[in-house]
C-alpha cells in the first residue's frame, strides 16, 4: 500500500513507519526533490546543521529558549545550501519523525516517478 503524504508530519510519520511506497504531493515534492538531490559533502554540512536546529525545537521547552537562540544560528548554514524553504522542510520532517535521522532515510530511498507536482519513492 502507498503512503500519501502532502505535509512535512505526515512525511515524517510514513518515514517513522517505514511505509514501503510514499507519494510525496504538492509543493512538498519540490522541496522533497531538492533535499535529495545535494551532493553528499553539502548534505553532511546542512545535516549537522539541520541537526542542531532540530535539536533547538526539541529542547527549547526544556531550556528555556536558549537553544533556539544557537539553532537559529546554525539554521543559517543549511539555508545557504538547502534554500530556506527546503531547511524548513527538513527541520519540520525530522521533528515531525523525532530525530534528524529520518532524512537519511529519505535520502536512501529510491524515486521510483516523478511529475510537476508528485514524487513516488519507495524503499531500497
Amino acid at each position: 500500500m502507498t503512503a500519501r503524504v502532502s505535509t512535512e508530519k505526515e512525511l515524517g510519520d510514513a518515514l517513522k513507519r517505514e511505509e514501503h511506497t510514499i507519494e510525496i504531493t504538492g509543493d512538498l515534492a519540490k522541496k522533497t526533490i531538492k533535499l535529495r538531490a545535494t551532493g553528499n559533502i553539502a548534505w553532511a554540512v546542512a545535516f549537522a546543521a539541520i541537526g542542531i536546529a532540530v535539536y533547538g525545537v526539541i529542547a527549547t521547552p526544556v531550556t528555556g529558549g536558549t537553544t533556539g537562540i544557537v539553532a537559529g544560528f546554525t539554521g543559517t548554514a543549511a539555508v545557504g545550501i538547502l534554500g530556506g524553504a527546503a531547511t524548513y522542510s527538513a527541520i519540520a520532517i525530522a521533528v515531525a519523525a523525532g530525530g534528524v535521522g529520518v532524512l537519511t532515510s529519505l535520502r536512501s530511498y529510491k524515486e521510483v516517478s516523478r511529475t510537476a507536482n508528485s514524487l513516488i519513492i519507495k524503499r531500497k
